[in-house]
């Protein structure tokens, strides 16, 4: 039986719909409504956050190194006569082990006065991190995983996303890797562009950095291990399963204008 053209127009959204519907993977739509986004930074104020400067005691935010402007977190050194290795961590108030981490972040501008070469266009995001309130007044940085942010210095290669590893020691491939950093196969980014990054965390499994949608580093079974703080309570080659999360000031201003989280507890 024929169709007429009026009433064949008139079916064909409904056709396409139809087409959508059956190609479309049955999963999806589900697991999309089951992830359940928190944003860590509200865009607002640092509330739920706990900072931690060096010779600076906890909670003190010395000369306003963490501030909020325009919905953005911002790493900010216009008070500063000179860095004198006042090193700076905002922690979050809650511990993660499996997780998702999405930041977008970008550096900007100049860096402070007196502060170290290494620390140009420097900053990261610490994971698995010993607390705030665990760290001595004089310690640079908490005992933890890294993801290094670096930006270009105008000509050269300098990837971002890269692993540091204060305190700990991480597996990549078979290879138990006790060097400080190791750099990722990412492209270097010499402007102030906005960087989408991404962290993939299973406990003490596995770990994905991701940036601008490219997975450029993968590693496994991070431990304690290396330089230590006096005192510290773990024992080298205890597995890091845990732990907080922090963004990073090392004398470079930058900003941060999302910084959200996606919990796979359940899922591991």
């Amino acid at each position: 039986m024929s169709v007429p053209g009026k009433t064949l127009l008139l079916l064909f959204p409904i056709l396409f719909a139809a087409l959508i519907s059956c190609n479309r993977n049955p999963g999806q739509d589900s697991a999309q409504e089951k992830e359940a986004w928190v944003q860590l930074f509200n865009g607002r104020d640092l509330d739920d956050w706990i900072i931690k400067i060096t010779s600076r005691p906890l909670g003190e935010n010395y000369k306003n190194t963490f501030l909020v402007q325009e919905g953005k977190m911002m790493v900010n050194y216009d008070e500063y006569d000179t860095f004198s290795g006042e090193f700076g961590h905002i922690f979050y108030k809650t511990p993660f082990s499996h997780f998702k981490l999405r930041v977008e972040y970008r550096i900007v501008g100049d860096q402070a006065e007196g502060a170290a070469d290494w620390a140009y266009k420097n900053s990261g995001i610490m994971f698995h991190a010993q607390s705030p309130e665990s760290m001595l007044r004089d310690q640079d940085f908490p005992v933890s995983l890294e993801a290094q942010f670096l930006g270009g210095t105008g000509e050269g290669e300098r990837p971002t996303g890269n692993l540091c590893t204060p305190g700990t020691h991480v597996v990549i491939g078979e290879e138990l890797i006790t060097r400080h950093c190791t750099s990722s196969g990412s492209s270097t980014f010499h402007g102030e562009e906005w960087i989408h990054f991404e962290l993939v965390v299973h406990g003490d499994s596995i770990m994905h950095h991701i940036v601008n949608g490219d997975t450029v580093l993968t590693y496994s079974h991070p431990v304690i291990g290396g330089d230590l703080p006096e005192g510290f309570p773990l024992k080298e080659g205890t597995p890091l399963t845990s732990g907080y999360i922090a963004l990073q000031a090392e004398s470079h201003p930058c900003e941060f204008r999302k910084v959200e989280l996606l919990d796979l507890s359940e899922n591991k």
